[in-house]
């Protein structure tokens, strides 16, 4: 079962290498963690799974790693610039800064005074001077979404992967937003990274494929251990629409702070393409901003039934990895009575998107037969597996045990002196504590590496 509180996935993340407050020796910086020795692992876990579902399991999605300094025209015909904003309002009693939209009955959190400022927006978007001199002209931004980059990147891939509707383009990198209030752990960060497809479809389809994403998305969370019975489909109301939008689906999971969005399903229609195409005189299109006279790409494709250039609309499912890895972790929480009255913590997670594979463990870290078998053992396991198998050389198979419990590692491999004399290891299984012995020579067939 899911953990009961934020604290026991954060005691358990400091505990086990997965989740640092980034410089930490320092009194660390709000709103930004650093991932450790197991929390990489998960992570990057994750990032390929969403990966081979979108890109190597299709025909019809090709990859991108866009860089993360951003032209300010991008993000101008894009709308950031006027619309990426938060309210902000500042207490006048004991000068607490907070969003808006976050407060209760208009209290400040800190004192409780109701003596606020008026609402002001706050542009979310972080600045970097380009050059050598910082004279507030020559700068970027870091990027607040991955897709932009997409958009103004349609031409090349086409151009270079030449591809007829519907198509996507997937990446997954870092991005960047200025959040007033960062909190709830790797919720609300800010330096996160995103996982994002945009799909794009004739106008007239694009609610055909909204849907279908909806439900692919929804099977992908199921084979990360997060069941559709915990999900909740919000249909975002008109009145609360991103300035893109047509219409969204969000994946609302209850996190253990509340409910909130886990991803993002939606339809941005015309309205990227279009606003960074060449001005409309060009060429017929039909999106919500045309008239950007200083973009020199026509980001269309030619209906050569129709004898005209068309304008794809977009279908985008968003979700971001760090969003992920909470939801994934807080699933696979699990803390079981033991028969001799103690409970353990376990984490279940997906074989795929274990930190570890497998742990191979000598009975005995002081006798050399059994630790050069061991790593025997888990050099030829890693010389045949794409994730991390690992020699737990510690001399206590008990504490070896509960230590990988608790980072979710499947299968243990204990190798003690019947694996010399009669070349058989003892698999133990992570969910049932079961054991069995196996010939050495048959582990592969017994492990998903």
């Amino acid at each position: 079962m899911p953990a009961n509180s934020m604290d026991e996935l954060v005691s358990l993340c400091k505990r086990r290498g997965f989740i640092f407050q980034s410089g930490e020796i320092y009194g660390g910086l709000q709103g930004i963690y650093d991932y450790g020795p197991m929390g990489v692992e998960l992570k990057k876990n994750i990032k390929d799974s969403w990966w081979s579902s979108m890109v190597y399991r299709r025909d019809d999605i090709e990859g991108l790693d866009a860089s993360i300094l951003t032209n300010p025209k991008v993000l101008k015909y894009s709308g950031h610039e006027d619309t990426f904003s938060d309210p902000l309002v500042d207490c006048k009693d004991c000068n607490g800064r907070f969003r808006a939209d976050h407060l209760d009955d208009s209290k400040c959190p800190l004192c409780g005074s109701i003596n606020l400022t008026d609402p002001r927006p706050f542009n979310l978007m972080f600045k970097t001077a380009v050059g050598p001199v910082d004279d507030g002209k020559n700068f970027a931004y870091l990027r607040p979404e991955t897709a932009q980059q997409i958009f103004t990147n349609f031409k090349n891939v086409l151009d270079s992967n030449p591809k007829s509707l519907p198509f996507g383009i997937a990446q997954i990198g870092k991005a960047f937003r200025n959040e007033i209030t960062p909190r709830n752990f790797i919720f609300r960060v800010r330096e996160f990274e995103q996982m994002e497809l945009e799909f794009f479809v004739k106008n007239g389809d694009d609610e055909k494929w909204h849907e279908y994403w909806l439900e692919e998305r929804l099977s992908w969370w199921e084979d990360q251990g997060v069941p559709r019975s915990s999900l909740e489909i919000l249909d975002v109301p008109q009145d609360e629409l991103s300035h893109y939008s047509k219409k969204t689906y969000d994946l609302m999971y209850k996190f253990p702070h509340g409910v909130e969005e886990l991803e993002g399903i939606a339809n941005r229609t015309d309205f990227d393409l279009g606003s960074h195409s060449k001005n409309q005189n060009e060429f017929e299109i039909t999106a919500k901003v045309t008239n950007n006279k200083e973009s020199n790409s026509k980001l269309a494709v030619h209906n050569l039934d129709e004898k005209k250039w068309e304008i794809p609309y977009v279908i985008e499912p968003s979700a971001g990895v760090d969003r992920a890895f909470l939801a994934i972790l807080n699933e696979a929480y699990n803390e079981e009575s033991l028969p001799d009255g103690k409970t353990r913590t376990v984490l279940k997670l997906s074989k795929h998107l274990a930190p570890i594979s497998a742990a191979v463990i000598p009975l005995k870290k002081n006798d050399n037969k059994l630790v050069n078998l061991a790593k025997d053992v888990k050099d030829q396991l890693q010389q045949v597996s794409n994730r991390r198998i690992i020699l737990e050389n510690t001399g206590n198979i008990g504490k070896s045990y509960r230590k990988h419990d608790e980072i979710g590692t499947p299968t243990c491999i204990t190798i003690d002196y019947d694996s010399i004399e009669k070349n058989t290891v003892t698999l133990r299984d992570r969910d049932t504590m079961d054991q069995k012995t196996i010939d050495i020579d048959d582990i592969n067939k017994h492990l998903l590496i």
